[in-house]
Formats: C-alpha cells, structure tokens, sequence
C-alpha cells in the first residue's frame, strides 16, 4: 500500500532532512530499492510536474527555496502512486502561493490517473477542487456527497465548526433579502452568472 498512496503532511518542509532538493525528491525512490537511472528519471519528472526546474534547484538546499509543499509533493510524486494525499496544503501559505499549489492539484488530477484526497478547512479550497465531499464530525461521517449536496446544509455544517464557502453564503444572504437564486450555489461564478441573468429579466411597467 505505501508504494501506492502517497501522503504529504501539513507544514510539510519540517520533514526535509537531505543535503539537495535531488536528494530529497529522491528519497523515496530510493527506498524503494530502484537503480539510479530511474530514480533520476522519476527525480526529473516529479519536478517538471509540480513547476519546479531542476536544473536551477536540483542541487541546491532545500532549506534555501520556499514553496516547501511542492517540493515534498515533488517527493510523493516520484514514487508514482495511485492515491495522492493531502493534509491541508495551503496551509500558512500567502495567497499567490495558495492559488500556486491549488492550480497544481487540478493539473495533477486532470492528467488522469491520480485520485488525490485533500484535508481541509478552508470551504472555498475544497468548492474550487472537490467533486465529492466527505465531512467528518468527532471521529464520525456526518455527511457526504457532491459540493452542491453538502454546501446547501449551512446550519448543520456551522453547527460542526465549518461552514460553507463565501459564495454559497452569499447566495444564501441574497436569497434571504428576497433574491430569486438557486439555494445550492457555491462557487462566484455561478452566482454572478445567475445574478447578470436577473438583471436581463424583463421588468413590469407600471401604468
């Protein structure tokens, strides 16, 4: 199963130990008891997969370079596995770095062949990536299903300390100020799409 689920930790660069960037990448690779020459392959093709350039940060520290999320993805990578797992990877990021290793993830998983589970807190992460949702409570599942399924619970997912995603609370703020919107909203794009079809709705005129 390790060989097949690959798990990145929250603040992941406090599990960087090697000497270069190559070498951390390779850690795991390694273990795995391949030769050198796949090792570098998968070393090469890790990087290239998380926008990292080799070439420039290959054999430099890694406790030189920020982006320490990438690079332990970079590490999980090269050992090629079918589960990719992560524990809140935005995490103490500014947002130019969140809107990085978020785009990252979509691109890993649109190539195909790679389930990623992602552990968050933060709604608007999970409305922008998810397409199902499993929320957990005190050690149980409370509920699941898609986005559009679990974000319309509002009050039972505040009564367990999440909430929705800004969007979805927003359509229910409009909704509640007399709106006629769909209750099941939750991304900006669909509210603002559903907003400007409002507005091109022809009005009454008043004799």
């Amino acid at each position: 199963v390790r060989k097949k689920v690959g798990l990145v930790f929250q603040y992941p660069e406090h599990q960087l130990f090697e000497e270069t960037v190559a070498k951390d990448i390779a850690f795991g690779p390694k273990n795995m008891g391949l030769g050198h020459g796949e090792i570098a392959d998968r070393v090469r093709e890790a990087c290239a997969q998380v926008g990292l350039d080799f070439d420039t940060i290959g054999e430099r520290s890694p406790f030189e370079l920020s982006g320490g999320q990438m690079r332990r993805v970079a590490g999980v990578l090269a050992m090629r596995p079918k589960v990719l797992i992560l524990d809140e990877p935005t995490a103490g990021l500014d947002p130019a770095g969140r809107r990085g290793i978020l785009e990252m993830i979509r691109g890993l998983h649109a190539r195909g062949g790679l389930t990623v589970i992602m552990i968050s807190h933060n709604m608007d992460d999970i409305a922008s990536l998810a397409t199902r949702l499993v929320v957990m409570s005190a050690g149980q599942v409370a509920l699941t299903g898609t986005p559009r399924e679990v974000f319309k619970q509002e009050e039972l997912l505040t009564s367990i300390g999440l909430g929705v995603p800004q969007a979805a609370e927003l359509t229910h703020a409009l909704i509640a100020q007399g709106f006629d919107l769909p209750p099941d909203l939750y991304t900006l794009e669909e509210v603002r799409e559903h907003l400007l079809a409002l507005t091109r709705l022809p009005r009454e005129v008043n004799p």
